[in-house]
């Protein structure tokens, strides 16, 4: 009977909030757990917006269901020399402006892409872009980069209109050009982006005319949505939800192997958490089999490594904390907190990350670490974070290239503390070597070996507590067809359509 009266209840909010939202054959709703923070790749990293931007824009070079590199805007691509690769971009492609494609706009992106704090991480290697003629880039890199192709893959290296983002200036980000499968058409913030098919894409008008990405922050409510047939797709359940999604004729729920890693992040540069064994103490006070028995409801792995067994350079041997609340009190006394010590910790609305705060406050009170959970806005969880506020914090690391150099390269590189990805504000001079000496290595085993090292050093120093390698699901109704999540989580709507 509770269960019936939260979903009337919250069914109702639904209802007031998408009654006009009813979709048709033509239309295809998507719910996801967040807004996009912004529409312009360089200026963010994050996943409700990557997942957007996808639909937008095109990368030179993807990465299918099984992540093997294809062709993208560039149909083909040639390696010069050690540090050099040409690219053949595909003719005829034009932008949702009506400009077309050229080499100057793939210049002119990955030039902008460097000067960002946000993602120029990504392609820190590439030293200089050379335009050949209108049809044609060589990309050099300052030393020889085994993960280019990877890394030119991820959604934040998608090209840019030259034209458009200049005239767009500050606003880009909320009226985005790309060349991909939709074209965006309007943003009302905190609710929908909407999106059309562009008619020109290079591969075939997509089958579906309109997408819709609705922002619902409540994991029942994107559940209701799907029950009463006004949502189509809806990404991320909870956990708690998935029994009843599987319960319903009228809905699948499908539910795969990711590439996140989930975890509670220290930083470093507070006064409390500067010393390594009150961060090894908190990691050996944590039960996390309790954490995925009830926050995931069983979906995921307990972590050993920032990266995962799918991800290329995991170390199956690295250093996994298991719960001993004993040998925590033990590290604490060390540390000169015998008597205990008062920490906050950070999450956003995301109802799992709620259910890992409040488990972790309660696993952390018993050896005497007295935590205060506070929640935050998604923007302002991300802006806070990156400028360093915070003390301990929650989020998600998905390796979407598939290899350890983004896995573990914007997490815990100290040339990237902030907004690029380490807001642990970590920094070990070892870390970085072993780190760039992978990037500059093509030599697979060889980076490995400097990838299984950098793994033993992150994990015994404790910048963050692995917690699962956590799998993704969605909820979808039958009468969708076409649909294929993304390891990386940065699922395409292009080929969905619906039977009626």
């Amino acid at each position: 009977m509770k269960k019936k009266i939260l979903l009337l209840s919250a069914l109702a909010i639904f209802l007031g909030n998408s009654l006009n939202a009813l979709a048709s054959k033509d239309t295809l709703i998507v719910a996801q757990g967040a807004d996009a923070k912004v529409l312009d790749p360089h200026a963010t990293n994050d996943q409700p917006s990557s997942r957007v931007a996808g639909q937008i824009y095109d990368s030179l070079v993807k990465q299918d269901i099984n992540m093997n590199i294809i062709p993208g805007l560039a149909e083909s691509w040639t390696q010069i020399d050690d540090t050099t690769t040409e690219f053949k971009l595909r003719k005829g492609v034009k932008f949702h402006n009506g400009e077309p494609l050229t080499a100057d706009d793939v210049k002119f992106t990955l030039d902008r892409m460097k000067s960002s704090p946000q993602v120029s991480h990504i392609i820190k290697a590439i030293d200089s872009v050379e335009i050949v003629d209108d049809n044609t880039v060589r990309i050099k890199t300052d030393k020889p980069f085994g993960a280019l192709l990877s890394h030119l893959s991820h959604t934040a290296s998608s090209i840019l209109n030259r034209e458009a983002v200049e005239k767009g200036g500050a606003s880009y980000g909320q009226n985005p050009v790309g060349t991909g499968p939709y074209k965006f058409v309007n943003w009302q913030a905190g609710d929908r982006i909407t999106l059309q098919a562009n008619p020109d894409y290079y591969l075939g008008k997509a089958p579906t005319e309109k997408v819709i990405f609705r922002s619902i922050v409540e994991g029942t409510n994107r559940t209701i949505g799907l029950e009463t047939g006004e949502v189509d797709i809806a990404y991320d359940l909870e956990p708690v939800d998935k029994e009843m999604v599987k319960s319903l004729p009228t809905l699948d729920y499908v539910e795969e192997p990711s590439l996140s890693m989930a975890y509670i992040g220290f930083n470093v540069n507070k006064d409390t958490l500067k010393d390594k064994k009150v961060r090894q103490a908190i990691s050996y006070a944590l039960n996390v089999q309790d954490i995925i028995d009830v926050a995931y409801q069983g979906s995921g792995a307990k972590a050993n490594s920032p990266i995962g067994p799918k991800v290329f350079g995991y170390n199956p041997n690295a250093k996994s904390y298991d719960y001993n609340p004993e040998k925590a009190k033990e590290l604490l006394k060390e540390a000169g907190y015998e008597k205990g010590l008062k920490l906050k910790l950070w999450t956003n609305d995301n109802p799992t990350r709620r259910d890992i705060a409040v488990i972790a406050q309660d696993q952390l009170k018993q050896v005497g670490i007295d935590v205060t959970i506070e929640t935050l806005e998604w923007g302002a969880y991300l802006d806070g974070t990156a400028r360093g506020e915070h003390d301990m914090y929650i989020l998600g690391w998905v390796s979407v290239t598939g290899d350890a150099d983004y896995g573990l390269e914007p997490l815990f590189n100290s040339a990237n503390k902030g907004g690029a990805g380490n807001r642990s504000f970590y920094e070990n001079p070892k870390v970085d070597e072993l780190l760039t000496k992978a990037k500059n290595s093509t030599n697979p085993e060889e980076r490995k070996a400097y990838y299984y090292e950098a793994q033993e050093i992150i994990q015994e120093d404790a910048p963050i507590f692995t917690i699962a390698y956590t799998t993704q699901n969605i909820g979808k109704q039958k009468t969708v067809e076409g649909f294929q999540m993304h390891p990386a989580g940065h699922h395409k709507i292009y080929g969905t359509y619906k039977t009626k």
